[in-house]
């Protein structure tokens, strides 16, 4: 396999990164292992990587995993991973777009590990995509920007959809932050890797995933607004209405989405679907 850098191979085959598609490519070795030390990645283990790039992070989990799923959009870099792992029997390259991507007829039957170095504006997309497949990951391993990773493990008091429905699923938390020299081109923020270990079991009591988010969805839907109208606007019903599923919850309906606990969510949304079954 060849070790060049970023910046080499690009240039070799006269290919510049993309802002379009929020192209920064991590070169740092120490950063690169510390990568694969927080997934845990191991000689009988799978691995979904999304964002191959050219292959740097690729060539540190296939030197340690069972199989290599690398799953890169840019068909521009395919010449560069192709040859690079021309001889790597356990990496299988799949030029594709991750959300458009069947997870659970890539892995088959196997479990895996995501371990994510994707453009960050698709770090929540990538997040959900995972958390919602009929198979999840075993864990997820993500650099993500610094700022993003801070709201996702968030203070209770003050979570957003994405962090609730990453606590919904698993348990997060930050394992590493870097600065802006690991990339090639340097962005101009702090990065975090970010690991989530799904539950075994759900961590509240709820009507199910489905129902959960569609109450959680629509009380943020609407932001800087009270509750009861995100409420009603979200879910299509007078503010009258959701005024009195909310006090049956026990919950002040001039409160915020953002204040409200992952058990205050369960049990509104039970409290919407018992609410719906006797009207």
């Amino acid at each position: 396999m060849m070790t060049h850098s970023p910046k080499t191979l690009l240039d070799s085959y006269d290919i510049l990164p993309k802002k379009r598609l929020g192209q920064n490519f991590m070169h740092d070795p120490k950063a690169l292992e510390k990568i694969l030390a927080s997934a845990e990645v191991g000689a009988s283990d799978t691995v979904v990587e999304v964002g191959a790039g050219t292959g740097s992070l690729t060539e540190v989990l296939a030197g340690a995993a069972k199989r290599v799923f690398a799953v890169e959009i840019d068909e521009r870099l395919r010449p560069i991973l192709e040859e690079r792992f021309d001889d790597a029997a356990n990496v299988y390259l799949i030029f594709s777009d991750i959300l458009k991507t069947d997870i659970p007829a890539l892995v088959g039957t196997e479990d895996y590990i995501v371990v994510a170095n994707a453009p960050y504006y698709i770090s929540s997309a990538i997040i959900w995509h995972f958390l919602e497949s009929r198979k999840p990951p075993d864990r997820l391993v993500l650099t993500m920007q610094y700022e993003v990773a801070e709201r996702i493990i968030g203070a209770p008091e003050a979570m957003n959809l994405l962090s609730i429905a990453v606590r919904f699923y698993g348990i997060p938390r930050i394992v590493s932050r870097y600065g802006p020299a690991v990339f090639w081109p340097r962005p101009n923020i702090d990065s975090a890797i970010v690991r989530i270990d799904p539950h075994d079991a759900p961590p509240v009591l709820a009507p199910s995933g489905e129902e959960f988010f569609r109450v959680v969805k629509a009380g943020f839907s609407m932001k800087r607004k009270q509750l009861k109208n995100a409420l009603a606007g979200g879910l299509r019903i007078k503010a009258a209405r959701a005024r009195d599923l909310l006090s049956a919850a026990g919950i002040d309906p001039q409160r915020r989405a953002e204040t409200l606990s992952l058990e205050e969510w369960a049990h509104l949304a039970q409290t919407v679907v018992d609410g719906e079954a006797i009207r």
